[in-house]
């Protein structure tokens, strides 16, 4: 598995937990526990779940500021999704380039979301990165 597959994942259990509501490790560790090939993406996948965990009130904060009037309880659940897998990339995983997070957020908005999500997506993390992706 690479790490678009592994971002693709991420997003899918995301999406999940955020319809479910129920951000905890059981919701990661039922999700992950068929997929075979997930050992080589495991750091990944358990450092970006924790900061997700651990940050997002901080992530949420980020995305409504950058999206012009939006407020998380608006933005379409997929959409979020990818959002609060790139900006917990943004400003928790220093070793991802900031154009690789905003470009496969894109292509996974392109793939799942609607027609207006990769545009809507650049907008807020390119935002982000813009006016510094430095935690608070």
């Amino acid at each position: 598995m690479n790490r678009s597959e592994a971002r693709e994942l991420m997003m899918q259990l995301l999406f999940q937990v955020e319809v479910q509501n129920e951000y905890n490790i059981q919701m990661k560790e039922k999700f992950f526990k068929d997929i075979e090939d997930l050992k080589v993406q495991r750091k990944y996948v358990d450092q970006v779940f924790d900061n997700i965990l651990q940050h997002k009130e901080e992530i949420d904060h980020k995305i409504e500021e950058s999206s012009a009037n939006w407020k998380i309880n608006r933005i379409n659940k997929v959409d979020l999704a990818i959002l609060r897998l790139s900006v917990a990339e943004l400003l928790y995983m220093e070793d991802i380039p900031t154009s690789v997070s905003i470009n496969e957020a894109i292509l996974l908005a392109k793939k799942f979301g609607t027609e207006d999500s990769g545009k809507f997506i650049n907008g807020i993390l390119g935002h982000i990165a813009q006016n510094g992706a430095e935690t608070q």
